[in-house]
């Protein structure tokens, strides 16, 4: 519980100094990341190492689960602007090791803006979170019984290189996500492991895959009935969670798309728009991956496509989903 204990300490370290308060902090007890004290109010942090737009779904999906007769506040490493300006609108208290802060309770009023973190050298980055271990992980958290098969047919499933899944698996070993006892592997710390290939997967792989944005020739078109066989993709996002929970109307459209781009333009009558609600995106799974509905993507990237947005609707949908299994 305590493992974000030096951002809190930081982050209140510097607000301290920014605003000239004094505040406490107690880390002693198991249920909060802390509790912390500012004048006459007390807030229970829940601390996260980054709060960017590619794992915002997954903040707010946690603030919705809190008790709210108390204060929380979000304490981050590192606090996006975007992110920032969508927890103001919706009236959640943050702040971050740069002094950056938006505390409103009572007559309590904090509002920081503008401040800049201290570059750190940069470390080593993990490989399981990048794109090779991204890959590999969608494969063992779609199929477990992948987990069972040898590192060639890893590889070979994944598309990736032998020695990126040896060296994948002894970094899930050394940290704490795969256990391996009787020959048999098995993956721990699930939850954690989901959020942070969430994250990843939005903030590093997901726009690698982006190919274009696109708009409907025809707008009074009802796009979500298109035939997906006869044009070669598969649905992400919303389109993709409607078809899988029956449960949401879609507006945005990921399509995921391989082929020429031209021919799919030209069958699907769409236009080119920086700002349009279609993007077109290439798939990083293989054909091995054997996906649990025909014409949309893997669970596990709809459920990521949806807590990539500040969509309260596509947040309670992506719970879902992943409550019906990935």
């Amino acid at each position: 519980m305590h493992k974000e204990t030096d951002i809190i300490y930081e982050a209140i370290a510097n607000l301290e100094e920014i605003t000239g308060l004094t505040i406490s902090i107690e880390t002693t007890r198991p249920q909060y990341d802390a509790i912390i004290n500012v004048g006459n109010h007390t807030f229970y942090a829940e601390a996260k190492t980054n709060a960017r737009k590619s794992n915002i779904g997954l903040i707010l999906s946690k603030f919705q689960e809190l008790d709210m007769n108390k204060n929380w506040l979000l304490v981050a490493d590192y606090l996006a602007k975007d992110v920032a300006e969508v927890l103001q609108q919706q009236n959640y208290n943050y702040i971050d090791v740069a002094g950056n802060a938006h505390i409103k309770v009572g007559e309590l009023f904090i509002f920081i803006e503008g401040q800049k973190k201290k570059s750190k050298e940069k470390k080593n980055q993990s490989r399981a979170f990048q794109e090779a271990g991204l890959k590999l992980l969608l494969l063992l958290i779609s199929d477990p019984l992948s987990l069972q098969t040898s590192y060639r047919e890893l590889a070979d499933k994944t598309g990736i290189s032998l020695g990126s899944v040896s060296n994948i698996f002894t970094e899930l070993k050394a940290t704490g996500f795969l256990l391996t006892t009787n020959n048999k592997r098995v993956l721990k710390n699930r939850d954690v492991l989901l959020d942070r290939w969430v994250v990843a997967y939005n903030e590093i792989l997901k726009p690698r895959m982006l190919r274009k944005k696109y708009r409907l020739a025809n707008e009074d078109r009802n796009f979500i009935n298109v035939n997906t066989a006869e044009f070669g993709f598969i649905w992400g996002g919303e389109a993709a969670a409607g078809i899988i929970t029956n449960y949401l109307k879609s507006d945005q459209y990921i399509i995921y798309y391989d082929e020429d781009l031209p021919t799919l333009v030209r069958n699907l009558r769409l236009i080119p728009d920086n700002n349009g609600n279609i993007e077109v995106y290439n798939t990083f799974w293989t054909k091995d991956l054997n996906l649990k509905y025909h014409n949309t993507a893997p669970p596990l990237v709809v459920y990521a496509d949806l807590m990539g947005s500040n969509s309260s609707r596509n947040i309670e949908t992506a719970k879902i989903i992943l409550e019906n299994g990935l």
